[in-house]
């Protein structure tokens, strides 16, 4: 693994479902060039694996904080990831 590639476990609460965000999302990531994925959960908030340099994962987090028009982030919760595989492209998943 490049020791400039990190990855994170992203937990997004607030008003994140239906407002685009994970189509915002994965279109924001491509931006910065991270791969992983992005999901609903079933208790409402979003989750995200955002893998790739430092810099363009902590720019990430912060976008994610904003979030798309139309959502109300109240919180976003990320811990340090070591994902089994590192993901190729950005998907939305679930």
């Amino acid at each position: 693994m490049d020791r400039n590639k990190t990855a994170v476990l992203a937990r997004i609460t607030g008003k994140v479902q239906g407002v685009s965000f994970r189509m915002w999302a994965r279109a924001e990531a491509m931006k910065l060039g991270l791969t992983g994925w992005v999901r609903n959960e079933k208790d409402g908030s979003v989750k995200a694996l955002i893998a790739g340099p430092e810099e363009a994962v902590s720019t990430m987090l912060k976008r994610l904080r904003q979030g798309p028009p139309g959502a109300s982030v109240s919180g976003v919760v990320s811990e340090k990831a070591d994902p089994d595989e590192w993901p190729e492209t950005f998907s939305i998943t679930g």
